[in-house]
């Protein structure tokens, strides 16, 4: 399968991992010969109850045996579809209760970024350099990596970047911006999370000029921060926000979210400003309705902060410069990226996934399912921190 998988499923870098997977469940993956992988990466982040979790999978079973794709998206009601709007609305301040359904958190973001050009009349949008909101051409445009976009420009013009955390830099959003795009706390340059009250400053002058908070939540949303949605931990409602990845319970789903005076502008004039074929899609749907269920009946997201600090117990060592992040998403910085990547390969080699962050090349991303277990965290730590007694680099 291997030799297949190369020569014929197009590939991201030129050395996958290549590990061929015959089961998951819970907190562990399976290869061909049956070897157990502890998962500290859950996907990234998108394995948010674990692998295969039951009530995830009765959902999914249930709603297969009722129908899977009737319509295109916002012209027929479909019950999996109107509760998980509902559902995402109900743990919202009221200026939050317009859900628009996508596929992934990608398309969420070039939503989003329609949505605040539409209602602002405005095309400027202002993003944080080494942000990262999706690899589309729009996605792209507001992602701040030129070692990632220079490939593929010319990108979608008119996007200006600033700092994150940077006070000063808050001063370039202006009477023509559009939208700020960030995100909750920043993942692939490195889980850094805002400080000295930055995004309600950011919030502030984006009232002062008429412009829009766009939050990015689909790493930091749906438990993994200590609240369900991230921006609950920084005193700031944004003016729309996307999330993705762990809504699904590892079924493919983004959505992106506002008031209903600004997410109306989107149906009329012209008519059809996003639409979306499988967005929504009711076996999704039903599966992150299940996702919500279980966090809250188990209070995963509250357990994920008390987790984050058996991690940061455990994870002590000199060779571990800064642990980042918050909850279940934290960042290992290491001395070196050799280090980092010696640590990524070796681990695997003992039966642990971590996985790399995209532009901070020191950084070793622990990102569990919430269901992890204590003893599982402690059996990861162990495994982890006996390469890094070993190492030689």
């Amino acid at each position: 399968m291997k030799e297949d998988f190369l020569k014929y499923q197009a590939q991201t870098t030129p050395h996958p991992l290549a590990i061929e997977i015959s089961k998951a469940q819970g907190s562990y993956i399976y290869d061909k010969n049956n070897k157990a992988y502890l998962d500290f990466v859950a996907g990234v982040s998108a394995n948010s109850v674990g692998h295969c979790n039951e009530s995830v999978n009765k959902a999914i079973t249930k709603q297969i045996q009722q129908y899977t794709h009737v319509m295109v998206y916002g012209e027929f009601i479909q019950k999996p579809q109107l509760e998980l709007c509902k559902n995402i609305a109900k743990y919202l301040p009221e200026s939050l209760t317009s859900v628009y359904l996508v596929n992934s958190g990608t398309e969420a973001t070039e939503g989003a970024l329609k949505l605040a050009k539409r209602f602002t009349r405005r095309s400027e949008i202002i993003a944080a350099n080494n942000a990262y909101h999706g690899n589309t051409a729009g996605a792209m445009s507001v992602c701040g990596a030129e070692q990632q976009n220079r490939a593929f420009r010319p990108l979608v013009p008119g996007t200006k970047f600033l700092q994150f955390n940077s006070e000063e830099d808050i001063q370039k959003i202006t009477n023509k911006t559009a939208g700020v795009i960030l995100e909750t706390i920043q993942g692939g340059a490195g889980f850094i999370e805002p400080k000295n009250d930055f995004l309600k400053k950011v919030k502030n002058r984006c009232e002062e000029v008429g412009a829009l908070l766009i939050l990015d939540e689909i790493q930091t949303g749906v438990g993994r921060t200590g609240t369900f949605w991230g921006f609950q931990n920084y005193n700031v409602i944004p003016d729309i926000f996307i999330t993705g990845k762990g809504l699904g319970g590892g079924m493919p789903i983004g959505a992106f979210v506002s008031s209903q005076e600004i997410m109306s502008t989107l149906k009329d004039n012209p008519k059809l400003g996003h639409i979306t074929t499988f967005g929504g899609h009711p076996v999704i749907s039903a599966a992150a309705n299940a996702t919500i269920e279980e966090i809250f009946s188990k209070k995963l997201h509250k357990e994920a902060l008390r987790k984050e600090q058996l991690l940061r117990a455990h994870l002590n060592h000199p060779r571990v410069k800064e642990i980042r992040g918050r909850g279940l998403m934290l960042a290992l910085i290491m001395e070196t990226p050799e280090i980092a990547d010696h640590v990524v390969l070796k681990s695997l080699e003992n039966g642990l996934i971590l996985f790399w962050l995209l532009y901070e090349k020191r950084a070793v991303r622990i990102t569990p399912p919430l269901t992890i277990s204590d003893n599982e965290l402690i059996k990861g730590c162990k495994i982890l921190k006996n390469i890094l007694n070993n190492i030689s680099l």
